[in-house]
């Protein structure tokens, strides 16, 4: 017999993260390609994210058509990749927001990209993807010890999906937006996901 779904988190009802949702209206549009292999685990915080974000749309995949794919970078005057430069795949880097002349509404609509998928996977995602290889890269770097708890990092500094974008957005938004609430609201959603394994 199947379990219940909640129909709007998608997860079975006794694991809903509904009520972390924390509305935030990001100006900086987020656009997040998931490979099919996070979209149902219970540890993926995209689906937080892109339940909270009102500017925000979540695709699974792991190859998109050349068009399919333009079209949806074309929506945004400026796309804006979230990944490490390579030296396999080198990429123009994105400006520091403090080196470009003031954003304000009538600016340029700009779009923060995503690949949510372990390091390996998300490679092959962009690899995959050729419209991907010629959008600007951004790349975090000193932010906060991570707060995701309920997996280990492989490496030191590594984010969830939810906080490297969180940061992301934050830093492309000069802080004018609080991501404060949403990032608060992950420690209980890590909180909760702790509840679920066997005790010692």
């Amino acid at each position: 017999m199947s379990r219940a779904l909640c129909p709007r988190c998608e997860r079975p009802e006794r694991a809903c993260i509904c009520h972390w949702v924390r509305p935030i209206d990001n100006s900086v549009s987020l656009l997040i390609l998931q490979h099919p292999d996070e979209a149902h685990r219970a540890k993926n915080s995209a689906r937080l994210l892109d339940l909270s974000l009102q500017n925000s749309q979540r695709l699974v995949g792991e190859q998109w058509s050349d068009a399919a794919l333009g079209e949806l970078l074309n929506r945004a005057d400026e796309s804006i990749l979230l990944y490490p430069e390579t030296d396999d795949l080198p990429a123009l880097r994105y400006p520091d927001p403090n080196d470009l002349t003031e954003r304000n509404d009538t600016g340029p609509r700009r779009q923060l990209v995503v690949l949510d998928a372990t390091w390996r996977k998300s490679r092959k995602m962009l690899y995959l993807n050729p419209p991907l290889h010629a959008l600007p890269r951004l790349a975090l770097t000193d932010t906060p010890p991570s707060r995701y708890r309920i997996r280990r990092a492989r490496k030191p500094g590594q984010l969830s999906t939810l906080e490297a974008c969180c940061y992301a957005l934050a830093h492309l938004e000069g802080e004018r937006v609080d991501y404060g609430p949403l990032l608060d609201a992950f420690d209980g959603f890590n909180d909760q996901q702790l509840a679920f394994r066997p005790k010692p």
